[in-house]
């Protein structure tokens, strides 16, 4: 059952009650804005800390959780499950291709522009949990965040539609704006997106490898998070084996100071972790 798209409100007795209202409760808890229990009722106290996030964000502030409330708040984690939806995504890493079904049927088909091999768009299986009009720049006419638990990535539209067709971006799925409105019109929050294609790895690190800018941007998330202190010169040396045994112990990795598949996931995890990173 699609929860997301009723209307929320404080009602007459008996009140709204459900895993959408929990939802709601939830966000807004973690955001800041409501201090009660999480019981998933409609109650008054919830309608009060949904008009002070309404009011914050520039919304009408009527306590009454529809389509824009929805989009500004979006999904927790714990409740994506019970958001589902009759339409679903699948991205083609490979074909650079966003195709969109209907109850398994193919109704649209979009070019979109994907992460370049050094920021890939990660695959996997994910929902959409925010959407967003008119975010601007770079994330062109709409924005749609799946739940990648590392990093902000998303499905928007773009301000260069010359990417589109091609592996550009910071990892997130690029398509001309007129295409983003149109799929945004469609797909609710808990669409699935499923992202599929040969994950980039890049080559395998170590001493002895010939230099490179790979070693280089190795180098340089290592610094900005404290285990390298060397010159980012883009040598595999002792100074940088050294730093990746570090960051490898404190990860629960093999500290064997090679940088492989797990390393180089570890490190982009945490890149965009300390970053808040936006996948554009």
């Amino acid at each position: 059952m699609a929860y997301a798209s009723r209307y929320l409100r404080v009602t007459a007795d008996p009140l709204m009650e459900g895993i959408d209202v929990r939802n709601v409760q939830q966000r807004l808890s973690e955001l800041g804005y409501y201090h009660g229990e999480i019981t998933g009722i409609y109650d008054r106290e919830t309608a009060v800390a949904v008009t002070e996030f309404q009011s914050a964000l520039g919304l009408m502030a009527d306590g009454v959780v529809g389509p824009e409330t929805w989009n500004a708040i979006g999904l927790s984690s714990e409740s994506l499950e019970y958001f589902d939806s009759r339409f679903s995504i699948t991205i083609g890493l490979d074909i650079r291709k966003l195709v969109l079904r209907e109850d398994n049927n193919i109704i649209k088909t979009y070019n979109v522009a994907v992460g370049k091999p050094s920021t890939p768009t990660p695959i996997g299986n994910w929902k959409i949990i925010q959407k967003t009009v008119n975010p601007g720049g770079a994330f062109g006419a709409r924005w749609m965040r799946i739940n990648v638990p590392w990093g902000g990535y998303g499905i928007h539209g773009t301000d260069e539609p010359d990417s589109i067709g091609n592996a550009v971006s910071h990892g997130c799925v690029r398509l001309l704006n007129e295409n983003v409105i149109e799929l945004y019109d469609i797909v609710p929050l808990g669409t699935a997106v499923d992202i599929m294609g040969i994950a980039y790895t890049g080559r395998i690190l170590q001493i002895g490898v010939e230099p490179g800018v790979d070693i280089q941007r190795v180098q340089e998330i290592l610094a900005d998070i404290g285990y390298y202190t060397g010159s980012l010169d883009g040598i595999y040396g002792i100074s940088t084996e050294n730093a990746v045994k570090a960051f490898q112990r404190d990860f629960g990795l093999v500290a064997d100071g090679v940088v492989g598949p797990e390393t180089y996931e570890a490190l982009d995890m945490m890149e965009d972790t300390l970053t808040n990173n936006i996948g554009s």
